[in-house]
């Protein structure tokens, strides 16, 4: 007791420690409670979610992964000896197997992958004996879609996509390559 009242002897309430460590007690559980809210950067669907109501997560961790709908594109995987003609800023158009042929959605080409999957594996194309196999290659073609077509028929991740692009440049004839891929 003694101890106890050489500890708040010439304090206020403002001033007593026991005050203060409430005080502080209580800014900690509204900065807590503050942090439960986690806001996404953009607005989209939330695809895939690995953490579940009322678990504490540490700073840093993947809780989910949000697809913004409205500014999606499609990733065509064409056959190399498809892409001689394919340029930037051509036009294309996609039919999702979701809504089938009634629905087409217009888009342009916003540009070329770097290398193909195989480039990039951590297995190389080669048989037991050490020689390289030719395998005919895909190489991704970014396509972006028109926003407003998105609204109208929303597409979401994974879905399969007859792809079609109009590789006309100039006074060349018609030419399009197709090819059936996955939206991303």
């Amino acid at each position: 007791k003694q101890v106890n009242a050489t500890l708040i002897e010439g304090t206020t309430a403002e001033t007593n420690p026991e005050v203060l460590l409430a005080l502080a007690r209580r800014d900690q559980a509204q900065v807590d409670l503050d942090r439960t809210t986690v806001r996404a950067p953009v607005t989209g669907v939330v695809a895939k979610r690995s953490v579940q109501l009322g678990q504490r997560v540490a700073a840093g961790a993947p809780l989910m992964s949000v697809v913004p709908v409205q500014q999606m594109y499609v990733d065509a995987n064409f056959k190399e000896g498809q892409l001689g003609k394919v340029r930037v800023g051509q036009s294309v158009e996609l039919q999702a197997d979701l809504y089938g042929s009634q629905v087409v959605y217009h888009g342009t080409v916003a540009g070329l992958s770097g290398g193909s999957g195989a480039a990039f594996a951590a297995i190389p194309a080669q048989n037991a004996t050490g020689n390289w196999i030719k395998v005919v290659q895909r190489l991704p073609v970014r396509v972006q879609l028109d926003p407003t077509e998105l609204a109208a028929h929303p597409l979401r991740v994974g879905l399969s996509m007859n792809v079609t692009v109009d590789t006309r440049s100039g006074g060349e004839p018609a030419a399009r390559v197709a090819s059936t891929t996955v939206a991303q």
